[in-house]
């Protein structure tokens, strides 16, 4: 094979080590490797990036391993031209596997050009992505502690939830705070309505009678401690998400005149796809990349599957949400295209009446 990449080097990312290749110019025309193993650990890196350089090396490969290509390639990235790639595409022949054999095999795709780059954005948008992505694990979170404290409050028998809209509401919070405390009368519960609530005092009180016993009272008290925890977690978040993503300001603004879009959803497309569309050769290749196109699996003429392929769970997620969304909206060309292509409800079939008795 023609030789495109004149030094290349391989690394094999592991946990505690990296298996480092590199291919070089020999005597009488030929190519010779060398190969070392190095620590992870940030010295071990260090003299991984002075060996790389002492041969000269140029272009750096290696495999997307779950996290531990990150400490790699943020040491490296400043002084080589560093490459990812998904590990399924530089599959070798099977029976010849060694983290040797691997590291060698990477160097020789990377030497003959034979290598597709992953997308790795830049490091404020790495910064930016890593705040958006724990932010969302925190919205889940709290997601889940909300469904957690409806699901204790089945248990007590006190139907809240059927009168009041929102559970964590002031109105809502104020009552289930009153019960962590010892207040079970449902008259001075109902009280503590606010606003329009007030107008459903006696629905309030039938509905908050119920059995609040003492562990309970622990439970839901934890269930709240930590919902107020993770509000404070997400707030911290946000803020520093709006002062990462500030050159990107009018992309954001932009972003939020499309129905169904609003400022999280916004800052997660900016994170997930760096905000340069520059990377992707069309809107076809973008959608492709989130995992919202089509699949294309045929085979003897027969179409099998049209499901959708995998892609930025991240970026799938918010695009999936945002068109939910877009969907509900009025007067909007987006909800129209929406009502054109769903598959209408099947029919119900009305119900036959039940045969008396003589």
């Amino acid at each position: 094979m023609d030789v495109i990449v004149e030094r290349p080097g391989a690394l094999d990312v592991h946990n505690a080590s990296v298996m480092a290749c590199v291919r070089v110019p020999a005597q009488n025309g030929r190519r010779e490797e060398h190969v070392e193993e190095f620590s992870t650990t940030t010295q071990g890196l260090l003299t991984l990036r002075d060996w790389l350089a002492a041969h000269g090396v140029t272009d750096v490969v290696m495999e997307a391993t779950g996290a531990y290509w990150k400490p790699v390639w943020a040491v490296l990235e400043d002084d080589f031209e560093c490459m990812l790639v998904n590990a399924r595409h530089v599959k070798q022949v099977p029976g010849r596997k060694t983290d040797v054999k691997d590291a060698q095999w990477l160097c020789q795709l990377l030497e003959a050009g034979l290598l597709k780059a992953s997308l790795v954005p830049p490091k404020p948008i790495r910064t930016l992505r890593n705040l958006t992505r724990y932010r969302k694990s925190q919205i889940r979170d709290r997601q889940r502690e909300a469904n957690r404290l409806h699901k204790v409050m089945q248990d007590t028998g006190i139907k809240l939830d059927c009168v009041a809209s929102d559970l964590l509401g002031k109105s809502g919070r104020a009552m289930l705070d009153a019960l962590v405390a010892g207040t079970t009368d449902p008259a001075v519960l109902a009280d503590l309505a606010r606003g329009q609530l007030r107008k459903k005092i006696p629905a309030l009180q039938e509905a908050l009678e119920g059995r609040f016993g003492v562990e309970h009272r622990l439970v839901v008290g934890r269930i709240l401690a930590h919902i107020d925890f993770l509000d404070e977690s997400i707030e911290q978040l946000s803020e520093a998400i709006e002062e990462q993503i500030a050159p990107f300001a009018p992309a954001v603004e932009l972003l939020c005149t499309i129905p169904g879009v609003q400022r999280r959803t916004a800052e997660v497309m900016i994170a997930e796809t760096g905000g340069d569309m520059t990377k992707f050769q069309s809107a076809k290749h973008l959608a492709s990349w989130a995992g919202v196109c089509p699949g294309n699996d045929q085979s003897a003429g027969k179409r099998r599957s049209g499901k959708t392929t995998k892609g930025s769970k991240w970026l799938r997620g918010v695009l999936i949400e945002a068109a939910k969304a877009a969907a509900r909206t009025k007067n909007t060309y987006l909800a129209a295209q929406y009502g054109r292509l769903r598959v209408p409800a099947a029919p119900t079939a009305p119900a036959s009446a039940s045969p008396t008795r003589s």
